[in-house]
């Protein structure tokens, strides 16, 4: 899209109102701004539209699915149409099944506790710890990071080929990186998977809110995403996909809800019926809020337009980098390419400054929240800073000389709810940082970089 294109659609396309925009927070140099809110990769701020409806239902909150009151059977409706509402939204088949968890993490940990047993599990170093670490129990296979989508299918396809030819295996990648933002070749992963037997789960944490996410057309296994990276931050997520592996694994977690029918035995041992649908990964009760929640911003986002949402995001996007390309001392990270398709998700590193440090300025002299690390992705962001794992930056001086490796990186992140002026500011920001440096001296303290009082 050009810069054209792009500035007319930003004139007719506003920002989608979000909690926390006129928030302000005090200047270490005086003052106060307003708080700009660029961290959406790690918790995007909650719509509006999803707190008002919160509120409109929190005078009639009940237990769901066991209370015979008014107020149980209203909570119940409304529970299990949020689930119609989310799986509608994600364009899931119809005999999918639409589990509510905590997370994506507490997602494919429960998928990961449902794989067969024998499962070959296949991911990419690249991927977030979410989807990195929760296949402990089986046979996993760690893929290097790619340098292009075509490589990373030919990866995934050499890997496949090479793997026993009987038994299940399980593919698990992200939609979009949590640190480059780049999109992934998702659909041709999943037929890359499928001709060889194996199924796949997309980690959509960082996919979902950025861009149109339907089961059928990637044709993938699972989805997994969490409610508070989909401006609904109340501490639920979702798995949805193929019923048959969660139907016949124990459930998730044991408890009320799971169970069908528990009757003693005459040894006086007890005897488990377990449901078969969702409720048997659901134990104990639901978080009908989060749940709620996730529903009402699946319906504002749907409402919103992605083709809108998306096309002033691009047009954000290539504001930051333009700013940041006219910094010579900024290097943008990346896997694929300048010319990666991507979601508003950039990491870069600067030349002479600890991230830690950059990150502190950007919010104690500019009222920017950025994020500064590895971003729970550490194999991934070590391949692309080339870093060694066992270094160790301090705050108060550069961790590096220009021209010398960095040992973490700066995230800045946005979406639906970003006004101009936020990604201005910090475009600003990272010029002057670079040019005069930081007005106010800061000091290491628990691990973090923060202004010396």
């Amino acid at each position: 899209m050009s810069v054209s294109t792009a500035a007319a659609t930003q004139t007719i396309c506003a920002p989608l109102p979000v909690l926390g925009r006129d928030v302000t927070v005090p200047l270490v140099t005086g003052g106060e701004v307003g708080y700009a809110a660029l961290d959406y990769a790690a918790s995007a701020p909650a719509l509006q539209r999803v707190w008002d409806d919160v509120a409109a239902y929190a005078p009639y909150y009940g237990s769901v699915h066991r209370g015979a009151g008014y107020l149980s059977q209203l909570s119940t409706d409304l529970f299990e149409n949020a689930r119609r509402t989310v799986a509608e939204f994600l364009d899931c088949r119809a005999d999918d099944q639409l589990v509510f968890t905590r997370s994506t993490t507490d997602s494919l940990n429960l998928l990961a506790a449902a794989l067969p047993a024998d499962c070959q599990v296949f991911v990419f170093e690249t991927e977030h710890h979410a989807s990195l670490l929760p296949w402990k129990d089986a046979r996993v296979t760690y893929l290097d990071a790619p340098r292009t989508p075509r490589q990373a299918v030919a990866t995934l396809e050499s890997a496949l080929a090479g793997r026993a030819p009987h038994g299940p295996a399980l593919v698990c990648v992200t939609g979009a990186s949590n640190v480059t933002g780049e999109l992934w070749p998702v659909r041709e992963l999943a037929a890359a998977a499928h001709a060889h037997g194996a199924r796949i789960v997309l980690d959509a944490a960082q996919l979902a809110p950025h861009h149109p996410v339907s089961v059928r057309d990637l044709d993938v296994d699972w989805v997994a995403f969490s409610g508070h990276k989909l401006y609904a931050p109340f501490g639920s997520g979702v798995l949805a996909g193929r019923a048959d592996w969660l139907r016949a694994a124990e459930p998730y977690l044991a408890g009320g809800g799971a169970s069908r029918k528990v009757t003693r035995r005459q040894d006086g041992g007890v005897d488990v019926e377990w449901h078969e649908g969702a409720a048997r990964h659901e134990a104990g009760s639901p978080n009908v809020i989060g749940a709620y929640s996730i529903a009402s911003a699946c319906k504002a986002l749907t409402e919103a337009g992605f083709d809108t949402l998306v096309a002033r995001e691009q047009y954000l996007v290539e504001k930051v980098r333009t700013g940041l390309a006219d910094v010579p001392e900024v290097r943008i990270l990346s896997l694929f390419g300048d010319d990666a398709p991507r979601v508003g998700v950039i990491s870069f590193v600067v030349d002479g400054w600890n991230s830690s440090h950059f990150a502190a300025a950007l919010s104690a002299e500019y009222g920017i929240g950025v994020r500064d690390g590895l971003f729970c992705a550490h194999p991934l962001v070590r391949t692309l800073l080339g870093s060694d794992p066992q270094s160790q930056g301090e705050c108060g001086a550069p961790e590096a000389a220009p021209g010398e490796k960095s040992l973490n990186a700066i995230r800045v992140s946005f979406g639906a709810g970003t006004p101009d002026e936020h990604v201005d500011r910090f475009v600003t920001a990272v010029r002057e940082l670079v040019t005069e440096g930081a007005t106010w001296t800061y000091r290491t303290e628990d691990g973090r970089c923060v202004p010396a009082v």
